[in-house]
């Protein structure tokens, strides 16, 4: 029987796949995020085989130090920006995360959020709240339609395919895009236009969606340059990592009414906001929510899951980072 331990409780669904293996599992008590200190001395306590983690959860040397029975560290994320990639390949851990679990929910998160601002729903409702509304008026909380509009997508992996393909389909938006990498198949099967330079894209988009993961060559991808290149009717979505805007800039952008509104799932100094960020009210802001829905957040347990399992029966994990 292998140790497993779990810094935040998930959807049952994995942990009971790791319980029925034969396994014991260890799932921290504390209903919130780990502070460094605490996970270091959680693990200490014994010697786990398997350690299932969070985007919360800096994982890097001291913490393999910490566990150094550990076959395999589990992240239960798409992304992997909180892991030392590096050190763990070189201590021969594997690390994993859960691709693909999350595709469908997050680009449907997108374009809420996409549709939120452009409708001004949040404003209105407040509006609302506030005991404002007297009437019908002609001219009150003017939005934009999707519909004709052009939607660039920075980052075209899966989350961005997905968030193409329910644009151009659902909405019949014209979809271009940037990034590293060319797929051709997406150009042909969902009439896309690739633009291999970033400034090009923000200039003649409509609609921004930010959908690359975070590294050293996207951290500030969207800076005070970069958005000086937006229309100032433009909108600004990212749900992919707060890190990959500068914030400060951002701010700054919407002070001097450069560009029209923005919409934020994630945040460069997580859990924390830049300052003047909540007081800009075209700005919707959720709390790092794309990917919650009962479908996705189960599918990333069970395969967080299956990846620990693999582990330890001596195999190969399905999603390998190191």
């Amino acid at each position: 029987m292998s140790k497993i331990f779990v810094t935040r409780r998930i959807p049952e669904m994995g942990l009971e796949m790791l319980r029925r293996a034969g396994h014991e599992v260890v799932v921290s008590e504390k209903n919130a995020a780990l502070t460094r200190e605490e996970l270091l001395t959680a693990l200490k306590v014994v010697p786990y085989d398997a350690v299932l983690c969070l985007l919360a959860d800096k994982i890097d040397e001291e913490v393999f130090v910490a566990a150094p029975s550990a076959k395999i560290f589990a992240n239960y994320a798409v992304g992997f920006d909180n892991i030392d990639v590096a050190a763990a390949k070189a201590r021969g851990v594997w690390v994993t995360n859960t691709p693909g679990t999350s595709t469908n929910a997050v680009a449907e998160f997108t374009l809420t959020l996409l549709l939120a601002v452009a409708k001004r729903v949040v404003e209105a409702d407040q509006f609302i709240r506030d005991g404002k509304y007297s009437g019908w008026v002609p001219m009150l909380f003017m939005g934009s339609e999707l519909t004709g509009k052009t939607l660039g997508i920075v980052g075209l992996g899966r989350i961005g395919g997905r968030v193409a393909e329910i644009a151009q389909k659902g909405f019949g938006m014209k979809v271009i895009y940037s990034d590293i990498v060319r797929n051709e198949k997406a150009e042909e099967e969902l009439g896309l236009h690739f633009h291999p330079m970033l400034e090009t894209l923000l200039r003649e988009s409509d609609f921004i969606s930010l959908n690359v993961p975070l590294t050293d060559s996207t951290r500030h991808l969207i800076n005070c340059e970069r958005l000086a290149e937006l229309k100032p009717t433009a909108i600004l979505i990212n749900t992919s990592r707060g890190p990959v805007i500068d914030e400060v800039a951002l701010v700054e952008t919407f002070k001097n009414k450069k560009i029209a509104g923005a919409g934020l799932d994630v945040y460069e100094f997580e859990p924390k906001l830049s300052e003047g960020l909540t007081f800009l009210p075209n700005v919707v802001l959720t709390p790092h929510i794309a990917s919650a829905t009962d479908f996705a957040r189960e599918g990333m347990s069970r395969l967080a899951a299956e990846n620990i399992l693999a582990a330890l029966a001596g195999k190969t994990p399905g999603n390998v980072l190191a």
